[in-house]
């Protein structure tokens, strides 16, 4: 039981320490350890990274929104701010996925035209408009979201970001990776995840899913008659509503995939997370 703890523990530090700028280092990281089967491993607490960064998000969040002028801008203020410490947490991991992809395919209607595009580590026109309207995305839904209730928000905010690092990891599972593995920063992660591994990283998800229902209590969240009065559906089925839509955006990302490049990079994994993200707050904007 210890030695199974020590090794949940090392593979998630070694996720943590690869898929965020938190520093993981010194004595620690010795004890951590490193491998290319112990990264591979490390996929399954992607969700919980996602525990990691959406929690520290939503506790920024829900200080600025107690100390800021109750109402005007202050949910955009937030909004800003909170997103913008999600990029800082990550190193804008996610979204430099993000613009590559859209550069590659964007860029090239031949597969391996865009795959060489992709590894440019140069922005072009494609990437750039992605990642503003997906910056300018973000935070207009969550704005709204905070106009409508502040703990909506940092929930929002809490679950997709775990929502939204368990879908990329069914690429792996369905998918071949593509491209140069020798120069690639997910070749460690290229050779599928085991359902073990699978089955870890859905726990992360469904654990995060029960810990905002229990602890935030949600049919009672906020007034759902504020929002409409003819509306009596609890709020429980508006965040059923965002997790379909982000699972619907996740379909869409791997249908472009499989028919523009027949697999996956370490950049659609990033980009799949972020449309998934975007996908969960429109999803519950939309419900309410």
């Amino acid at each position: 039981m210890v030695q199974f703890l020590s090794q949940f523990v090392r593979h998630f530090l070694l996720s943590v320490q690869f898929f965020t700028r938190i520093p993981v280092t010194g004595r620690l990281a010795d004890w951590v350890g490193f491998s290319p089967a112990m990264l591979r491993a490390s996929a399954a607490h992607f969700p919980g990274v996602g525990w990691l960064v959406g929690g520290w998000v939503a506790c920024l969040t829900a200080c600025l929104l107690a100390y800021l002028p109750v109402g005007g801008f202050s949910p955009l203020v937030a909004a800003v701010w909170g997103t913008a410490f999600g990029v800082l947490l990550t190193g804008a991991f996610h979204e430099d996925g993000l613009a590559d992809v859209f550069d590659g395919l964007g860029g090239s209607p031949d597969r391996e035209r865009a795959l060489v595009i992709m590894k440019d580590s140069r922005v072009g026109a494609f990437g750039a408009i992605a990642m503003v309207l997906m910056l300018l995305g973000k935070v207009s839904l969550l704005a709204l979201l905070g106009s409508v209730s502040g703990p909506l928000l940092c929930a929002a905010l809490f679950v997709a970001h775990v929502v939204s690092r368990t879908w990329p990891l069914l690429l792996i599972r369905w998918m071949p990776h593509v491209g140069d593995l020798a120069g690639s920063k997910s070749k460690p992660l290229a050779d599928q995840i085991s359902g073990k591994s699978l089955c870890a990283a859905f726990t992360w998800c469904f654990l995060g899913l029960f810990l905002m229902a229990y602890v935030q209590d949600l049919t009672h969240f906020i007034d759902l008659g504020a929002v409409n009065e003819t509306q009596d559906e609890p709020l429980l089925s508006a965040f059923g509503s965002a997790l379909a839509a982000s699972g619907l955006a996740f379909l869409i990302m791997w249908r472009w995939f499989w028919r523009r490049l027949q697999g996956f990079t370490g950049d659609c994994l990033g980009a799949t997370q972020q449309v998934c993200e975007l996908a969960f707050y429109l999803g519950l904007a939309l419900s309410l």
